[in-house]
């Protein structure tokens, strides 16, 4: 069995991704546990998870890392935020914000159990509504609006430290479903690149997500 560590927390064991489970024997999503010696890993699927996606297609940059603070919009259930919580560990936290309630009542036993994520019921559009956050080293934004890189814009200048990393996931079809994928994404891309933004890497998830791009940057 040949284990690598890819990223910081973030572990290819025989070429499937994985993270060290912060629980002995939790699987929330009834996904695939493995032990190594005293160490039990999570099998993280790119088919369910964009960031894991986006690792498998070759991603350069995961910026996440023990200790790190995280505002994560469109949570939903909690399967990409629940690999995350084991990567930041229990020193980081994630501030979990999802605008269906019936979702995020789904969110909610995950929360129970990973004591580093903080749901909250708001919309995203309105990050004066969860002002309370702390400035956070990286915003995640996986929301299906068409202005998502507005929204995500405008949550990195409310909550983003000086430095710190986007990563933001294009569901093209929110925004167009007539033009072309890249062209979308490309345009999405510059949006950011007009507030300052470095661009670190651009990977279409294809084929784990049809028409979805996926952006690394910093601010």
């Amino acid at each position: 069995m040949e284990i690598k560590e890819k990223f910081p927390g973030i572990f290819l064991i025989d070429g499937k991704l994985a993270v060290k489970n912060q629980i002995s024997g939790w699987r929330p999503f009834g996904e695939q546990l493995i032990k190594v010696g005293s160490t039990e890993y999570r099998f993280w699927d790119p088919n369910r998870s964009k960031l894991a996606a986006a690792i498998m297609k070759g991603l350069k940059v995961v910026p996440i890392k023990e200790g790190d603070k995280i505002l994560y919009l469109g949570i939903a259930h909690g399967f990409t935020a629940s690999f995350i919580s084991s990567i930041i560990g229990k020193n980081g936290i994630i501030y979990g914000v999802e605008f269906a309630p019936r979702v995020f009542n789904e969110l909610l036993p995950v929360t129970e159990k990973a004591k580093n994520i903080v749901p909250i019921l708001g919309d995203a559009r309105k990050p004066e509504t969860y002002s309370w956050v702390e400035t956070c080293d990286v915003v995640y934004v996986d929301i299906a609006q068409p202005d998502l890189t507005e929204v995500a814009i405008r949550n990195c200048k409310a909550f983003l430290k000086r430095g710190g990393y986007l990563l933001l996931a294009i569901k093209t079809q929110s925004i167009d479903v007539t033009a072309p994928a890249k062209r979308i994404i490309d345009c999405e891309v510059e949006k950011l690149r007009a507030e300052g933004f470095e661009i670190l890497d651009v990977r279409s998830l294809e084929p784990f997500e049809e028409r979805h791009g996926f952006v690394v940057a910093r601010m």
